[in-house]
């Protein structure tokens, strides 16, 4: 016979909700009913303001690098790594999901500490705050692009803020981006929960949509003009070092699909939690298209010369009507895209690294100089980083070859093996196992390929002088 509740539906969604918050792996929240007094009017988050702050979560610098990855990969290879990168995070985040629903855990280090005790907790804490403190990097160092300006292969591309104004100290890197810190990234980082950016995770989605419009319909007209060359469909391989340069993409692809650690932040919040695996279904798929068509549209357009940040490229002549207003239309809605995502990628960094530092004592929404403290701090870290690391390729091949790949397969897999409960197949085993070769071995590849270039240009530079 089936039961079927009757109690209202207000009340099972408060049940739920205390139910999360008692728990004692969620560092971030309250863990009794009386410190939940403030939180009393939150009945939980909307299927679609869950699908808004995960897809803001997965698009992020990610999408700037794509085009490159093609330029590498040549067209076809490139289109269809994409897909099939998004179809293994999607298998990746049901692993999470089922474990997670099945040890009743409501973190990611609450689920690797139900499978590897304290040390896989610590473990999986460790590679959020290096996997998002090179993401949030990453975010300053296009925004100071943007804005202010870069240099690439010894040609300065000036920023939207220099084009309009000049060389000044306000229109240089620092100030630009110590002004979005203080003004933006700040405030929206103050709020204590995840739902509470859902509308501007919808406007940061909105504005990713409108670059990918724009980027699309200058590709477009530029086609039918025939101002366009065939692009390189599949890569060229002359040698034993190019083929092994073709793994350098790959942490690239691993970091753009990355949102695992945000999955249980919006899971727990989740006014149904049934619902969750739809809304990493709808975000992977709005991401995935988008992915295709900035990816496919941003090679078309710019072919060979694409840059490893594909949006310095949009300073120059376009070679139709109102260039210089569309270049800067496109670079000025992502990096507004961009600081819309940060507070998105930075709240699951506050919550690890206090996780970390601070396992015992009481929950950081109760700590407000705790919560203060934590947060300028971060901040200030991930703001002398922007300032200090030259190139998006860098930070993303860091961070995408360690941490990322460990939080988005690698971990995902390992416990799907470690199977505590036993409810894993044996084909979520045998793909859990491929998961983790795969991800193992294209990173060392990739590692080493990084390691070999740099010392390769190293000594061409002592050789040049």
């Amino acid at each position: 016979m089936t039961i079927v509740s009757t109690a209202p539906k207000t009340e099972r969604k408060k049940s739920r909700k205390n139910k999360a918050i008692v728990n004692e792996n969620a560092p971030l929240l309250p863990k009794t009913q009386e410190s939940d007094a403030g939180f009393d009017d939150f009945n939980g988050a909307s299927f679609s303001g869950a699908v808004f702050n995960l897809s803001t979560t997965i698009i992020g610098a990610g999408i700037m690098a794509l085009p490159a990855t093609l330029r590498e990969l040549g067209m076809l290879p490139g289109l269809a790594f994409i897909v099939f990168m998004a179809l293994l995070t999607e298998k990746s985040i049901e692993f999470l999901i089922r474990f997670t629903r099945a040890g009743k855990a409501v973190s990611y280090g609450g689920l690797m500490g139900d499978s590897f005790g304290k040390y896989g907790k610590a473990l999986v804490q460790l590679c959020v705050i290096i996997n998002n403190i090179g993401v949030l990097i990453v975010y300053m160092i296009i925004i100071g692009d943007v804005l202010s300006g870069t240099s690439a292969s010894g040609e300065h591309h000036s920023g939207i803020l220099e084009g309009w104004f000049g060389a000044h100290w306000w229109t240089g890197r620092t100030f630009i981006v110590l002004f979005t810190t203080l003004a933006i990234f700040l405030p929206l980082a103050s709020f204590k929960r995840i739902d509470s950016l859902r509308f501007t995770s919808a406007l940061s989605v909105a504005l990713a949509v409108v670059f990918l419009v724009i980027a699309v319909g200058i590709s477009v007209v530029k086609v039918i003009s025939g101002g366009i060359a065939m692009p390189k469909l599949f890569p060229a391989i002359p040698d034993v070092t190019s083929f092994f340069n073709l793994f350098t993409v790959v942490p690239v692809f691993v970091t753009a699909y990355i949102c695992h650690y945000n999955v249980h932040s919006i899971d727990n919040e989740l006014e149904d939690s049934s619902q969750m695996q739809g809304v990493v279904r709808t975000a992977l798929g709005l991401c995935s298209s988008v992915y295709l068509l900035i990816s496919f549209f941003g090679y078309l357009l710019f072919g060979e010369g694409t840059l490893d940040d594909v949006l310095a490229n949009f300073d120059t002549d376009l070679g139709i009507p109102f260039s210089t207003v569309l270049n800067d239309a496109v670079r000025l809605s992502y990096a507004a895209h961009l600081m819309l995502v940060f507070p998105v990628v930075f709240y699951p960094l506050r919550l690890n690294i206090d996780g970390l530092l601070f396992p015992s004592s009481r929950p950081l929404v109760l700590d407000n100089f705790r919560f203060a403290t934590v947060t300028v701090g971060l901040i200030g870290v991930i703001f002398l980083g922007a300032n200090f690391i030259p190139s998006i390729w860098d930070a993303f091949q860091f961070t995408g070859a360690t941490a990322a790949v460990c939080l988005g397969f690698i971990f995902p897999a390992a416990i799907t093996l470690r199977d505590r409960y036993n409810i894993a197949t044996k084909t979520d085993k045998i793909l859990s196992v491929l998961m983790i070769v795969l991800a193992v071995f294209s990173n060392i590849v990739a590692i080493y390929s990084d390691a070999y270039a740099l010392i390769k240009q190293n000594k061409g530079s002592r050789a040049s002088n």
